[in-house]
C-alpha cells in the first residue's frame, strides 16, 4: 500500500502514530524498575569505550562507524579526504554520495541535525570530528529522507581536561601554494566544559574540459558542437564551531553547539566553441568570471536527562540563518569571433530555519527498548536574481523580483528494539511526516501538501552463539523531498539564445514547479558480516531500491512564454516515472596476521579493501543508458 492509500484508510497518519506512541508509553509506565541492591552489598563497575567494530556489531541497524583513531591516521586536512577511503562513499564537490546515488539521496547530518544547504564537508576539519556513522537504511528517530543512507558527522565533545591543539598545513595546487590551519582550545571549569575549534583554509583548482554535443534540430537537421574550455577556481574561508556542556549532575546535562562559517569562491572560464556539423546558432559565454560567498550561523541547544529506571529524554531546539551572494560577468560571442553582448548576473539567496524535536527512550524489561518522539521544522527560502545584457534586464518583470518558498515539516515516530531470542533481534519503526509548502513570487501563491508514512523493519540473526557471524536484513520505506529552489516558479532563460530567437531542445530555458511531490522509495537490504578475533570485518551485502515519482527535468516546446517573443523549449522538474537502483557491496579490513597465511603475514600491518557494483534504470526513458543521474 502506498502512503496515499494508507492515508485514505487513516484520516491522519500523524494521529495514528500519536496513538501508537501513547499506547506504548502506557505500557512502559507499567513496567517495574529492578529492585535496588542490598545496602551491605558492594558493587564495582568498570567499563571501557566500545571499539568502532564492536559498536558496529551491536547496532540493530547496519552501520559503519569510523572513530578518532581512524580519522587521524592519515593526517588529512579536510573531511572529504577521510570519506573518500570509506566503502560505498563517493565525493563530488564536497558532497558525499552513498551507494552510487546522487547527493540528494543521501541524508547528511551534523550531530544528528540535517546539514544546511550550501554546507560542504570540505569546510570541516577532521580535528573537529569525534566519529563518522554511515547507516545503510533509514531509522524512525531520524528523517526518512535517506534513500541511499545516512551520513552522520559527530563533532568532538567538550573535553574533560584542558585541551590545546594547533595544526598548520600547506599544499601546492594549480601552480599556487595553499594554506590551512586549525586549532582547539578547550577546558573545564566546574560544571561547564567547553571547546573552541577554529579552522581556516584555502583551495585552488584547475581543469580542462572538452564537451561534445550532438543533436537533431527539427528545422536545421543534424548538429554537432565541440567546446574546449579552460577553467580555474579558487577561494577560502573559515569554520568556527564552539561547543559548551553544562553537567548539572550525572543524570542531567545541557549542550550548546554553535556554527559560524564563511566560504568565498571565484571562478574563471574561457571557452572556444567549434561547429563540426550543421548551421544552428552557436552563441557561448566565451569568457566568464564569477565570484561570491556563502555564510551560515547556526545554534543547537540540547537537554538530556536520565532516570533511575533506565529511561532517558532528549529535547532539542535549533535555529539557522544562511546567505549566499554571487556575481558573474561574461562576454558572449557567436562562435566566429564576433562580439554579441556583455552579460552580468547577480543574485542573493537567504534561508532561515527553526527546528525542535524530542525523543523519549525506555527499556521495557530485558527484551524491548521503546523510543518515541517528534520533529518539527520550519524553513523559509528567498531568492532574487537580475540578469543584464548590455545593461538591459533579460527577463522583464521577473529580474530583481524576490521569489520565496516556505516549508513546514511535522513528524511523529515510534520504534522498538526487540531481543526476540539470544540469536535473534529486530528493530521495528514507524514514522509519519507531513510536509506543507507555500511558494510565491510574481503571481499568486501556490500551496502544496504531502504526507509520507515510512514503516521500517530491520532484523538480525547471529549464526553462532558468540555473535561474530551476522546476517542482517531490512525492508524500509524512505523518501526524497524536492529542493526548495525546485519549487520556486521563477524562470531562467538560456542566455545563449536571445529572447527573439527560438532555442534548441538541448539548451532549454528553466522554470520551477511548485506542485512537486516527494519521491517515495521502497528498499530491501541483505548482508552477511563476519567479525574476526583481532577486530577485522568481512562484509558482503546487496540492496535494491524502487523509487516512485522520480523528479526529473522534462523538456517541452512551449508556444508562448512571458520572457520571449517566440516559442521556446522549457525544462521543468516533474514527478516523471519509476526508477530502480541495485547494488552489491563488499568490504574487508583487519590485521595481516588474521587475513594472510602465516608465511605472508607481517605483524603490525593492517589491510583493507572494498568493491562495489551499482546499476540503475529509469522507466519512460529510452535505453540503453536510461540510468539515474550521477
Amino acid at each position: 500500500m502506498n502512503p496515499v492509500d494508507a492515508l485514505r484508510v487513516c484520516p491522519s497518519a500523524l494521529r495514528c502514530v500519536a496513538a501508537a506512541c501513547a499506547l506504548l508509553a502506557l505500557t512502559s509506565a507499567r513496567a517495574q524498575a529492578p529492585a535496588p541492591a542490598p545496602a551491605d552489598q558492594k558493587v564495582e563497575v568498570s567499563a571501557q569505550p566500545l571499539s568502532d567494530t564492536e559498536q558496529r556489531r551491536r547496532d540493530p541497524v547496519a552501520k559503519t562507524v569510523v572513530g578518532r583513531d581512524e580519522i587521524e591516521k592519515y593526517g588529512d586536512t579536510n573531511l572529504s579526504d577521510v570519506l573518500k577511503r570509506l566503502p560505498g562513499v563517493n565525493m563530488s564537490g564536497g558532497n558525499p554520495r552513498l551507494r552510487g546515488l546522487g547527493s540528494g539521496y543521501t541524508l547528511v547530518l551534523v550531530n544528528g541535525e540535517p546539514a544546511p544547504p550550501g554546507f560542504s564537508l570540505d569546510n570541516l576539519s577532521p580535528s573537529q570530528v569525534e566519529r563518522i556513522e554511515i547507516t545503510r537504511g533509514p531509522s524512525a528517530d531520524q528523517s526518512a529522507q535517506a534513500v541511499a543512507g545516512t551520513l552522520n558527522i559527530i563533532l568532538r565533545e567538550a573535553p574533560r581536561t584542558r585541551q590545546r591543539e594547533l595544526r598548520v598545513g600547506t599544499g601546492y595546487t594549480a601552480h599556487r601554494p595553499t594554506l590551512s590551519g586549525n586549532g582547539q582550545w578547550g577546558d573545564r571549569e566546574g560544571a561547564l566544559s567547553y571547546t573552541l575549534p577554529l579552522s581556516i583554509y584555502q583551495w585552488r583548482g584547475q581543469r580542462d574540459v572538452l564537451t561534445e554535443r550532438t543533436w537533431t534540430d527539427p528545422t536545421l537537421g543534424a548538429q554537432q558542437l565541440r567546446t574546449p574550455s579552460d577553467e580555474s577556481f579558487w577561494g577560502g574561508g573559515f569554520n568556527f564551531s564552539p561547543r559548551f556542556t553544562w553537567k548539572f549532575s550525572e543524570a542531567d546535562s545541557l549542550n550548546l553547539q554553535v556554527f559560524s562559517q564563511r566560504h568565498n569562491f571565484n571562478n574563471r572560464q574561457v571557452s572556444d566553441p567549434q561547429r563540426l556539423q550543421g548551421t544552428a546558432l552557436v552563441s557561448v559565454d566565451d569568457l566568464q568570471v564569477n565570484h561570491g560567498h556563502w555564510q551560515m550561523q547556526r545554534a543547537n541547544l540540547q537537554w538530556q536527562s536520565k532516570w533511575s529506571n533506565g529511561a532517558r529524554i532528549d529535547v532539542k531546539l535549533g535555529g539557522q540563518a544562511s546567505r549566499s551572494v554571487f556575481h558573474a560577468d561574461s562576454d558572449v560571442e557567436d562562435g566566429l569571433g564576433n562580439f554579441l553582448l556583455a552579460r552580468s548576473t547577480q543574485g542573493e539567496n537567504r534561508e532561515l530555519s527553526q527546528t525542535t524535536g524530542g525523543k523519549f527512550t525506555k527499556p521495557l524489561g530485558d527484551a524491548h527498548t521503546l523510543a518515541l518522539g517528534w520533529d518539527v521544522e520550519h524553513k523559509r527560502r528567498r531568492e532574487s536574481r537580475t540578469v543584464l545584457e548590455n545593461g538591459i534586464e533579460q527577463i522583464a518583470g521577473f529580474d530583481g523580483q524576490p521569489f520565496d518558498a516556505d516549508l513546514v515539516r511535522t513528524a511523529l515516530f515510534v520504534q522498538d528494539e526487540w531481543e526476540i531470542a539470544p540469536r535473534w533481534s529486530t528493530y521495528l519503526g514507524l514514522r509519519a511526516e507531513r510536509i506543507a509548502i507555500t511558494s510565491g513570487g510574481v503571481g499568486a501563491e501556490v500551496r502544496n501538501t504531502s504526507q509520507v508514512v515510512t514503516p521500517i523493519w530491520h532484523i538480525n540473526h547471529k549464526l553462532t552463539a558468540a555473535g561474530r557471524d551476522l546476517v542482517r536484513a531490512s525492508i524500509t520505506r524512505s523518501y526524497k523531498a524536492p529542493e526548495l529552489n525546485q519549487l520556486l516558479a521563477r524562470p531562467t532563460r538560456n542566455g545563449n539564445y536571445p529572447a527573439n530567437v527560438s532555442n534548441v531542445e538541448i539548451s532549454p530555458d528553466y522554470v520551477g514547479n511548485p506542485a512537486l511531490k516527494p519521491e517515495l522509495a521502497t528498499g530491501l537490504d541483505l548482508a552477511f558480516e563476519k567479525y574476526l578475533p583481532q577486530g577485522g570485518v568481512l562484509s558482503v551485502g546487496g540492496f535494491h531500491r524502487r523509487i516512485n515519482g522520480l523528479i526529473r527535468g522534462q523538456v517541452t516546446l512551449v508556444p508562448s512564454v512571458p520572457w520571449a517573443s517566440v516559442p521556446r523549449y522549457v525544462s521543468m522538474p516533474v514527478n516523471l516515472a519509476q526508477a530502480r537502483s541495485t547494488g552489491i557491496e563488499t568490504e574487508l579490513k583487519g590485521q595481516a596476521t588474521e587475513l594472510l597465511p602465516a608465511g605472508l603475514a607481517v605483524k603490525g600491518l593492517s589491510l583493507r579493501a572494498s568493491a562495489s557494483l551499482y546499476r540503475s534504470s529509469v522507466d519512460g526513458l529510452p535505453g540503453p543508458d536510461n540510468r539515474l543521474e550521477q
